[in-house]
């Protein structure tokens, strides 16, 4: 389980750019709520703790009990749905609450996932471009999907099935097969969203309709595009400075109550306010060279597995990085997501850098060993 490591080999790059966003994340949120800043000082201590000794496990032993991993996962989310364990808030049931701790399970559900399908795609690589290999990869993946949709969290559900096609994509899917499906997709893609489109249709719910419709065209939907119109006009109100942390301005999005959860989905708001265009570019920069580090460790690992999980990690990254800061500016419709490393969120700033370890950990045993 525990291996004999060079010092030299760590990665210490990787772990400047985590603690730099989540140092900046702590900032951020303490402004926008002063009582969350030390849950999310101890999230990040733990965090970290987690991250270094995940950092000298050794992966493929981990891989061993991928399956447990695998079940844990679906088991976690089935008791948000079917127990009396979970906890709603937002109209969603989406937490668990046991011994007094609450988390979310679909974060840890997506790190657990991308160790599962590194395993499961390395032991199926020569057999990968099968019709049975890919029936049962559409079924593995359509459990947690669907577990997670009922609860409903649509927006984690898009960016794990990304995900997840990006990692049968890095396992070497067929061009042949990617073509077809596209083939297959693009008109049925035409067909839903036309059939959704139509009224007292029932695919997508009404709440879902509403921020849609409210993104396309809020001058119609005043009350239901208000928060994400706020956060655009946050963001510019900042300019090229920001107007500085724990500012007292009684117009600013957390002193004027402008924005719901502003210390989680629209962290970005409050930095661009804040931080101005320069610390918005700060956090963008930082999610991307994150998310660099993580696939170049994939393409240096010793094993399939090992580039799996690295570029796995590292896009899951970038593709929620992107969702909420496209909701943030307006460029998607409103959607619960939160922004990696800096959201205000113990579970998710937890669960990436466990992510983190994992990816860290390939690292330390690259090709050249």
């Amino acid at each position: 389980m525990l291996k004999q490591y060079r010092l030299s080999d760590y990665n210490f790059r990787l772990v400047l750019w985590v603690t730099a966003l989540s140092v900046l994340g702590i900032l951020v949120v303490g402004s926008a709520e002063q009582s969350y800043m030390s849950r999310q000082l101890f999230g990040f201590v733990l965090g970290m703790v987690l991250m270094i000794v995940i950092s000298l496990m050794d992966y493929t032993w981990i891989l061993n009990f991928s399956w447990f991993i695998y079940l844990g996962a679906n088991v976690l989310l089935l008791l948000v749905i079917f127990s009396g364990f979970g906890s709603s808030g937002g109209g969603a049931t989406r937490w668990l609450t046991i011994a007094g701790f609450r988390f979310q399970p679909s974060d840890i559900a997506k790190i657990m996932l991308i160790l599962f399908f590194a395993r499961f795609f390395e032991d199926h690589e020569e057999t990968l471009n099968t019709f049975r290999i890919i029936l049962i990869s559409m079924i593995l993946i359509g459990i947690p999907l669907f577990l997670i949709i009922e609860e409903p969290d649509l927006s984690t559900t898009i960016v794990l099935a990304l995900v997840f096609c990006a990692l049968i994509f890095m396992a070497g899917l067929s061009y042949k097969i990617i073509a077809g499906i596209l083939i297959v997709c693009i008109p049925v893609g035409v067909i839903f969203i036309s059939l959704i489109m139509q009224p007292d249709q029932t695919i997508v719910q009404e709440y879902q309709m509403t921020r849609i419709y409210a993104w396309l065209y809020p001058d119609e939907y005043p009350s239901d595009s208000m928060q994400q119109q706020n956060s655009i006009k946050a963001i510019a109100s900042g300019q090229l400075y920001g107007k500085g942390l724990d500012n007292d301005d009684v117009e600013s999005v957390k002193n004027g109550d402008f924005i719901s959860q502003d210390q989680t989905d629209f962290i970005f708001a409050v930095a661009g306010e804040e931080l101005g265009f320069i610390g918005c570019c700060i956090i963008v920069l930082l999610e991307f060279l994150i998310t660099f580090e993580c696939l170049m460790i994939g393409r240096r690992a010793k094993s399939l597995s090992g580039t799996l999980i690295a570029g796995g990690v590292g896009i899951l990254v970038s593709f929620q990085s992107f969702v909420n800061i496209a909701v943030a500016t307006g460029l998607l419709p409103n959607t619960g997501l939160t922004l990696p490393f800096v959201s205000y969120g113990l579970t998710s700033l937890v669960s990436f850098c466990i992510g983190i370890g994992f990816v860290l950990n390939v690292g330390l045993q690259s090709r050249k060993y």
